[in-house]
């Protein structure tokens, strides 16, 4: 596959079919993944997968995903949950540990993004179907997971065999898009 038809034929996948998905391919795209650009080549990434049944079950709570009855959905329905973690005080900082610049912090969204959709891509290469999850409660997740402050959890990414292969919504134009100065 071209990147140019993976960026255009990717899409999000709500539905998967109940196939596991293989260590091996799991691990494939987490080596893909490594490859996204980070703050200083912090690489900052880390991958929980999650397959166990009864602990996606205690993810999906209603507190968990603060209410958002359709992420339990799509929690429940997928055979893998990735949780998207980063390491907390690399991207946007200094050695000395100053910030880098006015944007703070913040680049280490910035550099999960990129992981994010650079794990969809490779997971779309190995027909492997993703949607990126943001509304959780960042704390019950580590709680669930006994993770310390050394991550923050950045996304969840259900993953799983497509199910349903969903038609591409309309996109904007390139003119309303761009602008030349």
């Amino acid at each position: 596959m071209q990147t140019l038809d993976a960026i255009k034929t990717r899409r999000t996948i709500r539905k998967f079919t109940e196939d596991p998905v293989s260590h091996e391919v799991i691990e494939k795209i987490v080596e893909a993944s490594a490859y996204a650009p980070s703050w200083k080549n912090t690489q900052t990434a880390r991958y929980i997968i999650i397959e166990e049944t009864a602990l996606k079950n205690k993810i999906d709570q209603k507190k968990t995903v603060m209410g958002f009855e359709w992420n339990t959905g799509i929690i429940l329905g997928a055979p893998v949950l990735v949780v998207l973690a980063s390491v907390p005080g690399k991207s946007g900082y200094e050695k000395n540990g100053a910030y880098s610049t006015s944007k703070k912090d913040k680049w280490e969204m910035f550099d999960a993004g990129i992981a994010a959709q650079t794990f969809q891509l490779a997971a779309h290469e190995c027909g492997i179907g993703s949607v990126v999850m943001g509304i959780f409660d960042e704390v019950k997740v580590k709680e669930l997971l006994g993770l310390d402050d050394t991550l923050n959890v950045s996304a969840l990414i259900a993953i799983g065999h497509p199910a349903i292969q969903p038609t591409a919504p309309a996109r904007k134009s390139v003119q309303e898009l761009i602008q030349y100065r």
